[in-house]
């Protein structure tokens, strides 16, 4: 099941960690100094979407999981780690005017409400959500589905290798931990040709968008984010104060140059002590730079 990344900080992290793209698997085994690996996968071997099948050659993914698994960390039976690529869900921000305090209600409400705008069934969907605290009466929900055979077969050849998905959460949500909160500010995560728009006033957040570009192009990217900009100010009732790039690898400096003078912004690219967040290890390195903040 998916769950909220904050939810494992409580307990001891796991041996390993996985962030799934369509160019492959990166991993991390955790101790004192985390190791980084990648395994690429064969281009097909993955489509990633939230409506139809994503796991198209499940014995390359399955090699690909070996070869993480087969050191010493990744024992028989661990917890892992996984973090799943942000178009094969959908993450949404919900508000309420009031929310049940009943496990059920809530499950119910949250379903109810995103019949509409959700492509699968939700009935049938693996489903998290976490009701973010507010000074104000209404509540802003988080919440994350997916159809669950898409979110079985890609736990499937972890579990064969004798690796538990103990937490499986979305790159993005992972990377958010590279981000110091505070302020109105905007994550534009790029992940092939897969844009993802985080909304944050501070700790809170205020609302995702994960879309399927015609390409990865600066000008269709910027077309994106312009609308986002005005839909805060007009929403959110301020100027957002900084937009955030991650995963935008040779074209960072240009976006920055390219963005700060057209949407009139503070832009800068995310870090991380662990190198620059690419297109396949951002959420990797968020989830990281949380359990050495956490443990």
């Amino acid at each position: 099941m998916l769950d909220k990344l904050k939810s494992l900080l409580q307990d001891p992290p796991p041996a390993m960690a996985f962030e799934i793209s369509e160019a492959g698997i990166a991993a991390a085994r955790i101790g004192s100094r985390a190791e980084l690996e990648f395994e690429p996968l064969k281009p097909g071997t993955l489509t990633v979407s939230p409506l139809h099948e994503n796991v198209i050659d499940e014995i390359e993914l399955a090699r690909a999981v070996r070869a993480l698994a087969s050191g010493g960390a990744a024992r028989r039976g661990k917890d892992i780690a996984l973090l799943l690529p942000d178009y094969a869900t959908r993450t949404s921000v919900l508000d309420f005017d009031s929310f049940p305090s009943d496990v059920k209600e809530q499950l119910a409400l949250i379903r109810f409400r995103s019949k509409r705008s959700v492509p699968f069934d939700v009935e049938s969907a693996a489903l998290s959500y976490w009701a973010q605290p507010t000074a104000h009466k209404r509540i802003d929900v988080v919440v994350v589905m997916a159809p669950m055979e898409i979110v079985a077969r890609y736990e499937a050849p972890f579990r064969a290798a004798g690796l538990n998905p103990g937490l499986v959460t979305t790159s993005a949500l992972a990377a958010l931990e590279l981000v110091q909160e505070g302020g109105l500010s905007v994550l534009a995560k790029l992940s092939g040709r897969v844009l993802t728009v985080l909304v944050r006033e501070k700790s809170q957040l205020k609302l995702v968008r994960c879309l399927e570009m015609p390409s990865a192009s600066l000008e269709d990217i910027a077309g994106v984010l312009a609308p986002t900009l005005v839909y805060m100010e007009d929403n959110l009732g301020g100027r957002a104060d900084k937009v955030l790039l991650c995963g935008f690898g040779r074209l960072a400096g240009e976006a920055e140059r390219r963005f700060t003078e057209e949407l009139q912004v503070e832009v800068e690219t995310v870090s991380s002590p662990l190198g620059v967040p690419g297109e396949t290890d951002a959420g990797l390195l968020g989830y990281l730079r949380s359990v050495a903040r956490n443990n």
